[in-house]
């Protein structure tokens, strides 16, 4: 049986008050509301916890049970939303260039969407952690566009289309994809290899990010950051497992599960390298 969807139940998790329309300013609003309320966290790879991407897990991982997830959930759970409120939505996939070289061979493990609305095609994408698009971009190529924080383009050569976010004066890319739809085995592969492939940086360190209005927060291991627009980062080393706990409930909203695995894992985490 298909699982239905509660709407209700995730407009009330992200805040969003009012009538939700197939428009481009419900669009952006759902996704700067999304990214604000439900974390990227990568808890469940870390404790070797299987992802599931059966719509009534995620829902009642991100949704009901306060958690966060990566890209396959954040977007998972985005796509049926949109698609529940009446917009016209394709999931896509791509591969991730974030600090890595333009030309770096990496496999299809994010997923992003494909959103037709207003006589236009737009991408939104709420599941790319440290670098979350806060609201959604038309799909045209060299053009500049404002996002709840930094401005985002899109390049492309006519194949490959490529995401990219100016930080620090500097046009970086996020990622790259094609226009050709994902098939739901795709993402079934990717959430298996990012989960579970022995070197997947998932399973080897703790991930944990959050987009509000004015600045990005993340948790890498022990390095909680604060990234304020205009300003210099914010970064403390944190040195308990209970420091490191207090900051993923209290700063990402993230409600913890009691787990003695967890706790070892949060433990065993390294030290950041000083110079």
């Amino acid at each position: 049986m298909s699982h239905t969807l509660d709407l209700d139940g995730y407009l009330q998790r992200i805040g969003f008050v009012g009538d939700p329309r197939a428009d481009v300013a419900t669009l952006r609003a759902l996704a700067v509301a999304h990214i604000a309320a439900i974390p990227f966290e990568n808890l469940d790879p870390l404790t070797g916890t299987p992802v599931s991407l059966d719509l009534a897990a995620i829902e009642n991982k991100l949704v009901k049970n306060h958690r966060g997830g990566y890209c396959f959930e954040q977007n998972g759970l985005f796509l049926a939303v949109l698609r529940a409120i009446g917009f016209d939505v394709t999931g896509l996939i791509a591969r991730v260039l974030w600090n890595q070289p333009e030309d770096a061979e990496s496999a299809q493990t994010h997923m992003l969407l494909r959103v037709e609305v207003g006589g236009e095609s737009w991408l939104a994408d709420v599941g790319f952690g440290s670098m979350a698009l806060g609201g959604a971009l038309r799909l045209v190529v060299d053009e500049a566009q404002p996002t709840s924080l930094e401005p985002f383009r899109l390049v492309s050569d006519g194949v490959q289309w490529r995401t990219q976010a100016l930080v620090r004066d500097e046009w970086r890319t996020l990622y790259r994809f094609r226009l050709q739809p994902a098939e739901a085995i795709d993402y079934v592969v990717g959430n298996h290899f990012t989960s579970t492939y022995p070197e997947s940086h998932f399973r080897h360190g703790l991930i944990v990010a959050r987009t509000l209005a004015d600045r990005r927060m993340g948790l890498r291991n022990r390095e909680f950051v604060v990234h304020t627009l205009g300003e210099e980062s914010v970064r403390r080393t944190l040195q308990h497992t209970d420091e490191i706990k207090r900051v993923i409930e209290e700063q990402f909203g993230i409600r913890l599960p009691a787990s003695s695995l967890l706790d070892a894992k949060l433990d065993a985490l390294p030290m950041p390298e000083t110079s």
